[in-house]
């Protein structure tokens, strides 16, 4: 197998011939070589302030359609991606890099953690005067906000995250209007030679997403109890203004 030519039947078999790898949250890995895998989503969703937990097969598609469209705008922006090429409706090739137990989130509006950790400090979908970044430690039940003090003791990159989190805002921002981009959480990989890639998904799994007339179409959809048809017509409905 070369870097270039990739033979897509013979990889998206390789989800059916073995066990995966590595299974996390919401998807299963298979690494087919020290630097490449394939992915398949796992059609969870899972809200841990409103403790729902449930699997919608109709997402996983929907997730990997956003992400296909969301990747070619980040990398044509210069945004490093780990995306390489879609193998199935939930599945894909990509780079791998073993993942960091912390994520990066970008807040363009106050909601969710930071209305609900800070109370008082913010209303409830407040703009922000300039978006904010911050970094989360991975961790079951709940991710937990880390200092990034922290990241730096582990020699992590915080600014070269922080700048590259920003970036990936600018470039969704753009592409998305008029739908308005609450806030998003981000995972960044490393190389061999130390290039910073942005490995995790980029959908409404991870994001919240308004409508002009206000109207959610992202996981706040199920947070907050809306049926499976109703998040699926919502998810559905973001592309409709694409």
């Amino acid at each position: 197998m070369t870097d270039t030519v990739f033979d897509a039947a013979e990889l998206a078999a390789v989800v059916d011939e073995r066990e995966a790898d590595i299974t996390g949250r919401s998807k299963r890995i298979w690494l087919v070589r020290d630097d490449l895998c394939v992915v398949k989503l796992i059609p969870s969703l899972r809200s841990f302030t409103y403790d729902r937990d449930e699997l919608v097969d109709e997402t996983g598609p929907l997730r990997l359609d956003f992400y296909e469209k969301a990747a070619a705008r980040l990398s044509a922006a210069g945004v490093e991606c780990a995306f390489r090429t879609r193998l199935g409706p939930d599945s894909y090739l990509a780079d791998y890099r073993p993942p960091p137990p912390f994520e990066v989130i970008v807040k363009n509006v106050a909601t969710g953690s930071t209305t609900r950790k800070y109370p008082g400090l913010f209303q409830e979908g407040e703009p922000l005067p300039r978006p904010v970044v911050k970094f989360d430690f991975r961790v079951d039940p709940e991710d937990q906000p880390i200092g990034e003090d922290y990241l730096r003791v582990l020699d992590l990159p915080v600014e070269e995250m922080r700048s590259q989190a920003l970036i990936v805002n600018d470039v969704l921002r753009k592409w998305l209007d008029p739908l308005v981009l609450w806030d998003f959480c981000v995972i960044f990989g490393f190389s061999a030679d130390g290039r910073i890639s942005l490995i995790s998904e980029v959908s409404q799994d991870c994001m919240r997403l308004r409508h002009p007339d206000g109207s959610s179409l992202d996981k706040d959809l199920f947070r907050t109890g809306a049926s499976t048809d109703e998040l699926i017509a919502g998810w559905k409905r973001a592309f409709d203004e694409l």
